[in-house]
């Protein structure tokens, strides 16, 4: 049976060959930071001839590694990415260029490349030079593979998560502070592949003096992995010096609202970067200034950790892109410490609503992915 195009005009190859360009591109999940995951495959007819993803920044991107891959037999080749070759000499020299160079007939992107930098740009300058290019080709999915890259390169702003636990009856821990552990290892380990994707994990002060997190991604499967930032809300610098997570290498960072202490200096000798930023009307971090640094950081992915008054702080804020919210099959009474700390509502027309995404069992545990909605949403 002939297979024959949608009703967008792609074939049944084009489909196969973009599939497999987003898996490739999955294999950069956990390294490419801040520059998106990005996978390319080089075709001729139903044969794949090369393939690539990008690793890490400053590394060759998708097109060059698969170009690589081809050789000669580039020519005359169409390829598939999974975002919009670039235009422009950042780390490394334009892949619109390359692919013109290499004699490629067509090329298919999934997506235009959001960076103001491109933005349509490497796709006109392959048609300048003869390339059949086309744009669209799963395009959701290409989103969903990069939603920080996406979301920073419009805005400005990191995609932001926080991750929370809690028992059947919205419990964190017990009224002693015991949380160690509500959820099953099966979830523990969701979370870490949640922590490997991150460019930054965040923390408040009272979590860290609690429970001395080392806010690091520990995957039991042998993966590259790039350790996320760490980063500590602090607003009058409590932070200890000697805490398990600025012992471990790689990035750490406490954003305070304090000036001047001896306690900066025990931390900066310790290596970490301390940094001030705008207090709200409590002397604490503004937690949209917050964010919006962590953007101007290049951070993509920012994951939330953290206790009932900092996620009822970000809850108020609004600015959660992503809850997820893993549900173990246990109650801890009403003694124990709840979900959100926030100020009292006046009546149900004030409460605060998510809108459920997604839902899955992890372990005996469930997962749920919750988004905030607008008027009239649910």
């Amino acid at each position: 049976m002939t297979l024959l195009p949608d009703a967008a005009g792609w074939s049944p190859e084009d489909h196969r060959f973009m599939a497999r360009a987003l898996r490739l591109a999955e294999k950069g999940l956990y390294t490419t930071d801040p520059n998106p995951r990005v996978g390319c495959v080089l075709a001729r007819g139903d044969e794949v001839i090369g393939e690539g993803w990008h690793q890490r920044a400053g590394g060759p991107h998708a097109e060059v590694v698969a170009l690589r891959d081809a050789g000669e037999r580039a020519r005359d080749a169409t390829v598939y990415v999974t975002l919009e070759p670039c235009s422009h000499h950042g780390r490394t020299p334009p892949c619109a260029d390359a692919l013109i160079e290499a004699g490629v007939r067509r090329v298919v992107a999934a997506m235009e490349d959001p960076n103001p930098r491109v933005a349509g740009q490497g796709l006109e300058r392959l048609r300048r030079a003869g390339v059949e290019v086309s744009c669209g080709l799963l395009l959701q999915e290409a989103e969903r593979l990069n939603p920080g890259f996406v979301k920073r390169m419009r805005s400005g702003l990191p995609f932001v998560r926080s991750k929370l636990a809690m028992s059947l009856d919205g419990r964190t821990a017990l009224g002693s502070g015991e949380s160690k552990w509500i959820t099953s290892e099966a979830a523990r380990r969701d979370v870490h592949r949640l922590r490997a994707r991150s460019s930054a994990i965040v923390t408040g002060v009272g979590t860290l003096r609690a429970d001395d997190p080392l806010l690091t991604a520990r995957l039991s499967e042998p993966v590259e992995l790039e350790q996320p930032a760490r980063v500590i809300l602090d607003s009058r610098l409590r932070s200890p010096a000697e805490a398990r997570v600025f012992r471990h290498a790689g990035r750490t960072l406490v954003l305070t609202t304090a000036t001047g202490s001896l306690a900066r200096r025990s931390l900066v000798d310790a290596g970490v970067e301390v940094v001030e930023v705008e207090p709200d009307a409590w002397g604490r971090p503004e937690l949209s200034s917050v964010v919006r640094m962590l953007g101007q950081m290049e951070f993509n992915e920012v994951l939330f950790e953290a206790g009932a008054t900092l996620n009822g702080a970000l809850l108020t804020a609004g600015v959660v892109d992503e809850w997820v919210v893993y549900l173990a099959p246990c109650v801890l009474g009403d003694e124990a410490r709840g979900l959100f700390r926030l100020p009292g509502l006046a009546g149900m027309a004030d409460r605060p609503e998510l809108a459920i995404v997604g839902a899955r069992r992890v372990g005996r545990d469930m997962r749920l992915i919750l988004r905030p909605t607008g008027p009239g949403e649910l």
